[in-house]
């Protein structure tokens, strides 16, 4: 239902034709009215009657409206009948016709002139790794650029180093500075939440009702943790044993459980692909049994990774050395078996397992500490909005980063429904390619950059190591430095845990484009 959705503003959205069940849904949307423009009997007996509508909205405590609009168009009359409507309506407001279209340029007459827009020449969708970062390299190349970054979050996180404080390797205040402070200077800092994209008149609706114009638009909002997936997980984070190093604040509680654990049953999880850094769920594991055979506690510890799918690692190269760790500390695999349900004052947790021969069974399992790593999805904006693939991500070229059907528009970061890893050193290239390619299309020239889907995981697999996974699209190794990447070194750990949140914080947020093909004046 809601990828049919069609959000016009803050307040407005519109649909093809509904019929009495789909109004089920619309008020866990957040919708409190809706309004038909299709006429009735338009559509032959298989359409449903305005009346039959207005009472299946009524009955869930939607107000209804009919205000039919021939093929032909809106007349004045119409727009101002609009008008009146919105003016007594609840919202936020559904409008539906055949396929939205009618509904759509209604609301255009109706509204003409009454919306608040701000022009800018570039709007950057998102205040995160990617967004501050492009953000960042497109002013070192033009500090005449107006523009505008929408962030509504006043912290900033360096995420990639939140598996090691999960381990006890790292002070979790050092992970956050306010986002002021890492605002590239020259940008305007909108403090408000995306709400929608109208990319046929290039702007961008925000939660507080106003519109953002742009001449070029870089969406790079992330993606979106669904803890809500696994039923009884939310109301447990943060106790009874349940945590995760992909939140801010519970990344101290594994670590708090890992030093206090000294025997029983420690599950690990993995969602299904994509996440972010797909190497975090096993590196939490890797880190807390490093400590527990330290500790000589291993013994008595039984450790078991579940994994929704078929590989440990999605590059093949990686999975012998990393299997070596796995058998050292004597962890169980769990491959096909994905975690839906958890009941933590009871520690029990279960498993939805699929067989060979693709029969799924519901295995429940008892846990002492279990590390959850959610689901993840494409904001709802994205997955709403016409930008989006077929599977709810940004659909972009995964050479330019470019939209195919808006070449004004670009993306960057996990958003992006490319192959490549979704890690910070794939934002860190990314960013590379945008703002190259954006200036050349400012300037009327060929786009000059190409992304090759590179990507990073540094594995931490004990505390002091680390097996430096660089790949790009198709798995192809991409290592920045001529050593064997599948060895564990101390060199790559001294990278990961030290320079690497350094460069974060005073390069790639600064613009400083190191380790890339393009470095700007």
């Amino acid at each position: 239902m809601e990828q049919n959705i069609k959000r016009i503003d803050a307040t407005f959205s519109v649909s093809g034709q509904l019929a009495p069940s789909d109004l089920q849904a619309l008020p866990a949307l957040g919708f409190r009215s809706v309004v038909c423009n299709r006429p009735d009997h338009e559509g032959g007996p298989e359409q449903p009657e305005h009346s039959a509508m207005q009472q299946a909205a009524e009955a869930l405590g939607l107000r209804f409206a009919y205000l039919p609009v021939q093929t032909s168009g809106a007349t004045a009359e119409q727009a101002q009948q609009l008008r009146e409507l919105l003016a007594e309506l609840p919202k936020p407001v559904l409008a539906f016709c055949r396929t939205g279209n009618r509904s759509s340029k209604l609301y255009e007459a109706a509204t003409q002139g009454a919306r608040e827009v701000r022009q800018f020449d570039v709007v950057v969708v998102g205040g995160g790794s990617a967004g501050l970062s492009v953000t960042a390299s497109l002013l070192k190349r033009d500090a005449s650029l107006r523009i505008a970054v929408i962030e509504p979050n006043t912290e900033h996180y360096y995420q990639p180093a939140w598996t090691l404080v999960g381990g006890g390797a790292y002070d979790v205040r050092d992970t956050v500075r306010p986002t002021g402070e890492v605002m590239p200077k020259g940008a305007q800092w909108v403090k408000a939440s995306l709400c929608a994209f109208a990319p046929q008149r290039k702007v961008v609706l925000l939660s507080d009702g106003t519109e953002l114009g742009y001449q070029q638009l870089i969406v790079c909002p992330g993606l979106q943790l669904a803890w809500e997936k696994i039923e009884g997980l939310e109301e447990t984070l943060g106790k009874h044993g349940v945590t995760s190093n992909y939140r801010h604040d519970l990344a101290p509680y594994t670590w708090e459980l890992v030093r206090s654990l000294r025997g029983g049953k420690a599950l690990f999880t993995q969602p299904g692909m994509p996440i972010k850094c797909a190497g975090a769920p096993q590196k939490a594991m890797y880190l807390s049994c490093d400590y527990w055979r330290k500790q000589g506690v291993l013994a008595s510890v039984s450790v078991e990774f579940n994994l929704a799918g078929a590989a440990l690692f999605g590059v093949p190269t990686f999975v012998p050395p990393l299997m070596k760790y796995v058998e050292a500390y004597k962890a169980q695999l769990a491959f096909q078996s994905n975690l839906v349900k958890v009941d933590g004052p009871n520690k029990t947790a279960w498993f939805d397992v699929t067989g060979a021969d693709g029969q799924v069974t519901r295995v429940e399992k008892r846990f002492d500490m279990l590390h959850v790593v959610p689901p993840q999805q494409a904001p709802d904006v994205i997955r709403r909005s016409e930008l989006a693939d077929k599977a709810g991500w940004f659909e972009t070229d995964p050479a330019t980063l470019q939209h195919p059907r808006y070449p004004e528009i670009f993306a960057a970061g996990d958003v992006c429904g490319t192959s490549n890893a979704k890690t910070a050193a794939a934002a860190r290239k990314q960013v590379v390619v945008v703002a190259d390619n954006l200036i050349a299309l400012r300037q009327g020239r060929a786009l000059p950059k190409r992304y090759d889907g590179y990507g990073s995981c540094p594995l931490t697999v004990e505390k002091g190591k680390v097996i430096l996974a660089e790949f790009g699209y198709g798995g192809k190794l991409l290592p920045t430095f001529p050593m064997d990447p599948t060895v564990p070194r101390q060199s790559a750990w001294f990278l990961k845990a030290t320079l690497l949140p350094w460069f974060y914080w005073q390069g790639m947020l600064k613009g400083r484009e190191w380790f890339t093909d393009c470095k700007p004046d």
